[in-house]
């Protein structure tokens, strides 16, 4: 065998090795782009069943308060809006959501009945015979254990976001990404207070005063 014959054999030998590694390295991270978009998808479902969770207390806390004597029928309607607001958002279905808008405007109606359940808790404080209802002292339990829940898994989605994100932006995985059509996620945003949950205490030995 010639000279040249060798080195050109040792020319195509490194190209395949070269090859072979290139898409090594390129399956590689297509499968780890794979498993970090589905870990936003869990994690997108776990901040769903925490929100569902407070959505189904609604109707059970509503009409708990609704049995007290002369009860603001407003604060009841203000909840009871807010939480049919939150299903006519328009979501992707199985996954979470890469259109900012769209998450922009679940967490604004998630925020708005967040709010309206806080307004509620708070009127109610004016309402000492609810400390005798049974069922209301456990959905308050029960509400506040759940906005502690949603903090937590959003932050948890934002975490993998943010892992993801970071992973579809740096090389190789941004030419992966490009032809795997891997899209940027959006993230949940802090508002004021975002960082506490609402305060769903009670203070049933000192009742506000009575309107006269």
């Amino acid at each position: 065998m010639g000279t040249a014959t060798k080195i050109l054999l040792g020319v195509i030998v490194a190209g395949v090795l070269a090859c072979g590694i290139i898409f090594l390295a390129g399956v590689s991270s297509y499968n780890g782009l794979v498993s970090l978009r589905q870990g936003t998808d869990a994690q997108w479902a776990q901040v769903q069943n925490v929100y569902q969770r407070r959505s189904d207390l609604v109707p059970n806390l509503v009409s708990t308060v609704a049995g007290a004597a002369n009860f603001e029928k407003s604060t009841l309607e203000a909840v009871t809006n807010a939480r049919a607001s939150v299903g006519r958002v328009q979501l992707p279905s199985g996954s979470a959501p890469t259109d900012p808008a769209q998450l922009q405007a679940y967490q604004a109606a998630q925020g708005q009945l967040g709010s309206a359940l806080s307004h509620l808790l708070v009127v109610a404080e004016a309402y000492p015979n609810l400390k005798a209802t049974a069922g209301f002292v456990e959905l308050q339990a029960q509400l506040e254990g759940t906005e502690n829940r949603i903090a937590v898994e959003r932050g948890r989605f934002n975490d993998a976001v943010q892992a993801y994100d970071t992973a579809i932006q740096r090389f190789p995985g941004m030419i992966v990404a490009g032809f795997g059509h891997f899209a940027p996620r959006p993230y949940f945003t802090a508002t004021a207070g975002a960082d506490t949950p609402p305060k769903v205490q009670f203070d049933f030995n000192n009742p506000a005063p009575a309107k006269p």
